[in-house]
């Protein structure tokens, strides 16, 4: 599962998607599916930090790379889900060189961060620490999430923090902080996306974006724009989209 952090690095196409339901179930069935890794979103969901551990089991016995999107850019909280046993994290809204700073500070421990050490799952409950010291500070992942036009303002400096694997555009925040959400065709928003293109490429640095609907074609159309770092919709939203289209054909 280490392949997936190279490919990042690399600038080579990986794809994922978004867990928001915390059965392990769900997460079961989408490992299953061919994603080479999963998010579990503990930012817009009831998922708990319980659950997030379940499924980041589940996820991982399925031979899948077990991300977690945390709800805050919080020390504590990207400790507790590093310990229970997640890759990485996606960190939202880092607006700032010190935002990436203290993400992956978070994720590390001395002398690259500030992790406090714990004996969870990850350590295999404290019989393997000394592996996981090991792999924790060159083989775990921190994606930071670009939604806001002050990250855009300062992602140079985001990008240049050692420890920061890859970044990936949060679509309706970046367009909500512009004052359009949602309007990915306002020309400020396109505006905004064009620098995040044009300052990832002169970094060589990987560039990534959540596409929000199950449509194999647009992600086919971000991959021709360089686009690597690939979550491709959600589960709720495979669900739902399954759903009506089954009943339409029905009526």
């Amino acid at each position: 599962m280490a392949h997936i952090k190279n490919k990042i690095a690399g600038n080579k196409i990986t794809i994922g998607s978004w867990i928001t339901v915390g059965d392990p179930i769900v997460a079961e069935i989408m490992a299953k599916s061919g994603f080479e890794w999963l998010a579990v979103d503990m930012e817009h969901s009831a998922i708990t930090i319980e659950q997030t551990q379940n499924l980041i089991r589940i996820i991982e016995l399925c031979g899948v790379v077990p991300l977690v999107r945390v709800s805050d850019n919080d020390p504590v909280l990207i400790k507790r889900v590093m310990d229970a046993g997640a890759h990485g994290v996606i960190v939202p809204t880092v607006n700032t060189r010190e935002d990436a700073e203290r993400a992956v500070s978070a994720v590390k421990y001395p002398p690259l961060g500030r992790r406090g050490v714990g004996l969870g799952r990850a350590q295999g409950y404290g019989l393997e620490f000394e592996k996981y010291k090991k792999w924790v500070n060159t083989g775990s992942i921190v994606i930071v999430q670009i939604e806001h036009i002050e990250a855009i303002n300062n992602l140079e400096e985001i990008l240049s923090v050692k420890g920061v694997d890859g970044s990936m555009i949060g679509p309706y925040d970046l367009s909500g902080s512009l004052g359009h959400p949602g309007e990915f065709k306002n020309k400020k928003v396109k505006e905004a996306v064009g620098s995040y293109e044009k300052i990832c490429k002169k970094l060589h640095k990987p560039m990534g974006f959540h596409i929000i609907q199950p449509d194999p074609k647009k992600l086919l159309e971000y991959k021709r724009r360089g686009y690597t770092f690939l979550p491709l919709s959600l589960d709720t939203l495979y669900v739902g989209l399954k759903c009506k289209e089954v009943l339409e054909k029905l009526k």
